[in-house]
């Protein structure tokens, strides 16, 4: 089977760094090897043995289901990229998994990170000031930190595409942080940034979700004794998201901010741009004062969504024709076309 002689293989090799990727999909690819169907070939695996997949691991979350089926999916593409698959098949995703569709309140923000320990507090706050992955953050590197004595940048060498390969400023919450941390050891200019002693060799998701877990807890027990609003339990995740849908809230265009996320398609992004009434109206505003042909006219002292807004004063006068005789009136019709 392609999913165990090569699949598996590739996935070892390519992503030798990155443990917790190669253990995702060697765990989704056993699920996969366990089905019945398992010794088809390339080219007769369809979207209903995935749904057949599906049935056969109902009993488990959607998430897990889908570590299966994007392991699948993941290894047919790999197939039809090397030229052992015409065409790969559209493989379906089990509903109902957890989105990280959240956005963070700056009161709900400043109520976390307060009972954040670290390192994860300087994490948290790098990926919420730039709106980088939590992994892309946990993998930094002192060589990429590029401290300029009131701000930096930081520039992302690895990544799942070439997009994601990029520069990114910082924000003043995120400078202090860096620097903080580069001070306390020792001004280091290479090395990991968040060293520990994972496998990894850095900070990983496993102790970010345990320090992310006891933020929440923690929170909650100090809302729970001044009997204020506690803290709604949320994903690591939901700190990029915030990030990125506060960029576009603010205006960022669709384009730059997948520039600025590491996003491969503008499909993705879109996910996080949300067009209010306001920002229509702001876009349409311009149009208002020029005509078809862009010359000066009339000055509109209202624009709005409602109908009604614009001043009677505004809108235009009749049409008027001078007739054969130098005459000027008003037409109350158009003669039938010919």
């Amino acid at each position: 089977m392609f999913l165990n002689s090569d699949f598996v293989p590739y996935v070892e090799s390519k992503h030798v760094l990155k443990p917790g990727t190669v253990e995702y999909y060697t765990d989704g690819a056993r699920m996969v090897l366990k089905c019945e169907w398992v010794s088809e070939t390339l080219d007769r695996i369809s979207d209903q043995h995935a749904q057949q997949f599906a049935a056969k691991y109902a009993h488990l979350s959607a998430s897990r289901i889908n570590c299966g089926l994007r392991s699948l999916r993941r290894a047919l593409t790999l197939a039809y990229e090397w030229g052992k698959l015409d065409r790969p098949a559209k493989i379906t995703l089990a509903k109902g998994e957890r989105q990280r569709e959240r956005v963070l309140y700056d009161a709900e923000w400043q109520q976390y990170v307060s009972e954040c320990p670290q390192p994860w507090r300087d994490a948290a706050t790098i990926i919420l000031g730039t709106g980088m992955r939590p992994g892309e953050v946990f993998a930094l590197r002192w060589e990429n930190i590029h401290l300029n004595g009131v701000g930096g940048l930081i520039q992302i060498t690895d990544g799942k595409t070439r997009a994601a390969r990029r520069m990114l400023p910082m924000v003043p919450a995120v400078y202090a942080a860096l620097k903080a941390r580069q001070s306390e050891a020792g001004s280091l200019v290479e090395g990991w940034v968040f060293p520990s002693g994972s496998r990894e060799g850095h900070f990983n998701k496993d102790t970010a979700k345990d320090q992310h877990a006891k933020a929440i807890a923690k929170a909650n027990e100090k809302a729970k004794e001044k009997n204020t609003r506690q803290l709604r339990p949320f994903q690591p995740y939901v700190l990029r998201h915030t990030a990125l849908t506060q960029l576009a809230h603010a205006g960022c265009d669709a384009f730059t901010l997948a520039r600025i996320a590491g996003h491969s398609s503008i499909t993705i992004t879109q996910r996080y741009i949300h067009p209010q009434a306001d920002a229509i109206e702001r876009a349409f505003a311009p149009l208002g004062l020029k005509s078809v042909s862009g010359s000066e006219e009339r000055e509109v002292e209202q624009v709005g969504t409602i109908l009604g807004t614009v001043k009677e004063s505004a809108k235009p006068k009749p049409l008027q024709l001078i007739g054969a005789k130098g005459g000027i009136r008003t037409p109350k019709g158009f003669p039938a076309r010919s």
